[in-house]
């Protein structure tokens, strides 16, 4: 058969077109991040996590601190990371040029040079302007971000590592209830404007966490569709522009403040976007694989927002769940993981970057024995000591899965109590003494799980790490409850029959 030349140039040249058109999808769509909180009783070893990151594929990680252990981990993985500093140290590095310094050569220059740790950002504070911290760190926050980025320049880091400082969407709002009538918040709206512009001029990013479940938590009023993204909700229009989700609303409330004041361009990440799983009667499973495979599914087209379009640079929060977070904002903060305390996936969820539809949970995880701590079958509801140890054990654990609309608000009085006991057990690594509740309780091997609510088996805990450290491990508390040392169960969110609170 002959070969048609103008057919085979023509075939070639429509392959081609095929296949830049392919790149440039693939090359318009970030892959998504995680944010790794560190913040429980029994974490897992820092191996195991960055296993589980590889095995979904995922990228970028985000991190709250720079914890050796976990750096020497993500080492030579490929994996971008974005290292932090805790709002308490803000004071230091705002008054000492050396101490940044100093924390720029032991917390980053290492790892990269030694244990080849793909740092990219350095994260500087964390939602430091909250209105909740009444101006704690306002005057902190700018020269820290300065001197971190000196002593990156400094240590010839300068082009490869980005100084930035995630911010809560508390920062700016609109006059007008549009996303067109966005701009920095009044009270450091001048402050705001000196950040934005050090940022552009260093070529670093705005990072920003968005959160339509809070929106959602905090106003009862708040259209429950509004939050996701399947466009069932009522639109929002402002002028040309129709928003048919927070987010895309929220996020284009940015963009305009920024391009209101001069920095139209500036890069954005958003640092935080998530929705917890517990805690809470609008959290739980099926609206978090709802919000979050929607947000994915939104952003991997890389169709963008109105006012930004293209890909949306974006971390997950979180990775897996935090038993030992504040409560102080609500008890949904210790849920927000896309897999649970050990590594168990929640629930589906396509990260884009597979043909996976199942995430793939944490390998080799090692579990204490099957045993639970339960009030015993003879014990009485109005013994006067439940009360008071059962705000003990809650206390000290956690009882963040009690309460109305959360997994475990169908339990009756004893289970509640049960569960209470047992929270305690575990986080104390099942110790004999933490389950001698002034005589109310007593080890069981039958599983007392009940439909939605688990009764949970810890995991062993890690004591590894260039610290040695085993997170906020309970080894051994004191066991036996004082006589008349009651706890607020008013701020647990529980009540017990015979409960004095």
């Amino acid at each position: 058969m002959l070969f048609n030349s103008k057919m085979g140039c023509c075939c070639f040249l429509r392959s081609t077109v095929v296949l830049v058109l392919l790149l440039s999808v693939v090359c318009s769509v970030k892959a998504i991040g995680a944010n790794w909180g560190t913040q429980s009783s029994h974490p897992l070893p820092p191996e195991t996590v960055v296993g589980m990151l590889r095995d979904n594929q995922i990228q970028k990680v985000k991190l709250f601190d720079a914890d050796y252990g976990t750096l020497r981990a993500l080492g030579k993985t490929g994996i971008e990371v974005m290292v932090g500093i805790p709002n308490d140290m803000l004071s230091t590095f705002a008054n000492s040029e050396k101490a940044a310094e100093k924390w720029v050569s032991k917390n980053v220059s290492v790892h990269i040079s030694e244990n080849n740790v793909n740092i990219r950002y350095v994260a500087v504070g964390n939602e430091p302007f909250l209105a909740t911290y009444n101006g704690s760190f306002l005057s902190t926050t700018f020269p820290a971000l300065r001197n971190v980025q000196r002593a990156l320049i400094k240590a010839n880091l300068g082009n490869q590592v980005k100084v930035t400082c995630p911010l809560n969407a508390d920062v700016y709002a609109s006059t007008t209830s549009l996303p067109s009538g966005g701009d920095f918040r009044s009270d450091i709206h001048d402050l705001m404007l000196a950040i934005v512009k050090f940022l552009s001029d260093s070529g670093s990013p705005f990072t920003v966490n968005i959160y339509p479940f809070i929106s959602l938590y905090s106003d009862p009023n708040f259209p429950v569709e509004y939050a996701f993204f399947d466009g069932n909700a009522s639109p929002i229009v402002d002028g040309q522009t129709t928003y048919f989700n927070m987010f895309d609303a929220n996020y284009d409330t940015l963009v305009w403040a920024l391009q209101k004041n001069g920095f139209g361009n500036l890069p954005i990440i958003v640092g935080e976007i998530g929705w917890p799983t517990d805690g809470d009667r609008n959290a739980n499973p099926i609206y978090a694989q709802r919000f979050n495979q929607g947000f994915m599914s939104h952003i991997l087209g890389g169709k963008g927002t109105p006012m930004r379009p293209g890909p949306i640079d974006a971390y997950l929060f979180s990775l897996i769940d935090e038993d030992a977070k504040s409560i102080d904002p609500g008890n949904f903060e210790r849920h927000w993981g896309i897999f649970y305390y050990d590594g168990r996936p929640k629930y589906q969820l396509s990260l884009g970057n597979s043909n996976n539809v199942t995430l793939v949970g944490a390998k080799g995880v090692r579990y204490l024995e099957r045993r639970w701590c339960v009030m015993k079958p003879s014990a009485h509801l109005e013994d006067s000591q439940v009360a008071p140890s059962v705000s003990y054990a809650c206390y000290h654990a956690d009882c963040t899965s009690l309460g109305y609309g959360t997994s475990c608000s169908g339990l009756d009085a004893r289970s509640n109590i049960s569960y209470a006991f047992n929270s305690y057990y575990q986080r104390s690594n099942q110790a004999e003494d933490a389950c001698k509740f002034s005589g109310l309780s007593t080890v069981t091997n039958n599983d007392p799980s009940f439909g939605s609510c688990r009764f949970d088996i810890m995991i062993e805990p890690y004591y590894g790490g260039a610290e040695g450290r085993s997170g906020f491990c309970f080894t051994r508390l004191l066991m036996l409850l004082p006589e008349g040392n009651v706890y607020p169960m008013k701020e647990i969110g529980i009540g017990i029959v015979g409960s004095t609170v």
